[in-house]
């Protein structure tokens, strides 16, 4: 599994000592959940604070229903300033921090240290992690996964409790293999109860492409496995990737912050609708756009803004990273995911995604190619599998509506 951000075996024991002092203080200021940190700044002699309640972001941001169009506009600049506050590095220069606290309206908090803390990067590190654990974080752009395993409310619970354990199988045999080929996806997982919402804890150019063929790799191990296995000890899994806005919070559990953080945000809402609509074994890809790092440059300000189609073909570029790793015991000799295409043409076929509530977007269904020493194999959903396509703006709802007769799946050729 992946390893933890903890620095500790870097650090002083002088350091560790007021580390555990600001643990011990912020544990006692935390009050089981009832406050949390925003940001931090150190001193001569210890380190200034902002705590403000758990609901005094949502009070702070809220629109009232009378506050009319200059209300909803001043409650989204606080919205903004909130997310820029709560983003990225949370350490804070004096002037920075006393500024956030006059425009907040919120007193600080003193932590006396018994020794100088001293400003290196394992320390800052250090201070970093404890801070997000008693606080909120916001993310604005993140690639995250969602399995699912189909039909998992009809198994026995011990057949549940087997498809939950292969499935976690599956993504430490995927991070083992891309670890093996110099690939670390530092991942975090929270359950869904039926499957998982999984990213990368890293934020690094590289991260999401890393997680795409995490997911490749999964998607394969999975099927690989059913078909080996008897029984319902493995799952039928359908699945979602998309990259967008969350939030990460750590969650009280008793006395304690919990050591995993939960997400929550945009991009899980729109993995959640689209793995609603999805059918066994489809693997869908949400339409997004990312910036990244431009490929031959060695400044990481000199970036290039790709849609979903453009990511994919990156990810294809990159795809020697994952040959030569076993699936079965057979070695991958290729490895390809595409978007399905408009019949007869060289365009994505776009799906347009209705859900229960009538809002809907656009997802694309991903296909994946492997030839291993054994044969070729093709996973996810083929484009004849799915819905023929209907003309953009038809509201009518097709025959093949998956869930009810308010949530649909329409497919519309790409504009």
């Amino acid at each position: 599994m992946p390893g933890s951000e903890s620095t500790d075996n870097t650090l002083s024991i002088v350091q560790r000592g007021n580390l555990k002092n600001i643990e011990t203080t912020l544990h006692k200021q935390w009050r089981l959940g009832q406050n949390i940190v925003l940001c931090w700044s150190p001193t001569d002699n210890g380190i200034l604070l902002l705590m403000v309640p758990h609901y005094f972001l949502g009070n702070y941001t809220a629109t009232t229903a009378d506050s009319g169009e200059e209300g909803a506009k001043k409650s989204a600049a606080r919205e903004s300033h909130v997310r820029r506050l709560i983003a990225g590095r949370r350490r804070k220069s004096r002037d920075e921090f006393f500024e956030i606290s006059k425009r907040l309206g919120v007193s600080t908090n003193f932590i006396k240290l018994p020794n100088p803390l001293a400003d290196e990067p394992a320390v800052n590190a250090a201070i970093e992690e404890i801070v997000r654990r008693y606080g909120l974080s916001y993310v604005d752009s993140r690639a995250v996964i969602l399995f699912d395993i189909a039909q998992f409310s009809l198994y026995t619970p011990f057949e549940q409790a087997s498809q939950l354990n292969s499935l976690s199988y599956s993504m430490n045999s995927a991070y083992n293999k891309l670890l093996a080929r110099g690939v670390e996806v530092n991942f975090a997982r929270t359950t869904t109860g039926d499957g998982y919402y999984v990213w990368n804890r890293d934020l690094s150019p590289a991260a999401s492409e890393d997680l795409l063929h995490f997911l490749l790799l999964v998607v394969a191990d999975n099927a690989m496995a059913r078909e080996a296995s008897k029984g319902n000890t493995v799952p039928l899994i359908r699945a979602a990737f998309h990259i967008g806005s969350h939030y990460e919070l750590y969650q009280a559990e008793g006395v304690n912050p919990t050591v995993f953080s939960y997400i929550v945000g945009d991009v899980t809402i729109e993995l959640a609708r689209m793995v609603d609509l999805a059918r066994p074994s489809q693997v869908f890809v949400g339409d997004f756009s990312v910036e990244l790092p431009t490929p031959g440059r060695d400044d990481p300000n000199d970036t290039v803004t790709l849609d979903t189609h453009g990511f994919l073909a990156r990810c294809n570029a990159d795809m020697e990273r994952v040959l030569g790793t076993k699936l079965s015991g057979q070695e991958v000799k290729s490895m390809r995911c595409d978007t399905s295409k408009v019949d007869g043409e060289d365009r994505a076929r776009r799906f347009l995604l209705t859900d229960k509530h009538g809002l809907t977007r656009n997802a694309f269904n991903l296909e994946l190619h492997i030839e291993t020493g054994s044969g070729r194999w093709q996973l996810g959903l083929s484009g004849d599998d799915l819905p023929g396509p209907t003309r953009p703006g038809d509201d009518a709802v097709e025959a093949s509506a998956l869930k009810s007769d308010t949530a649909s799946l329409k497919s519309v050729s790409e504009e």
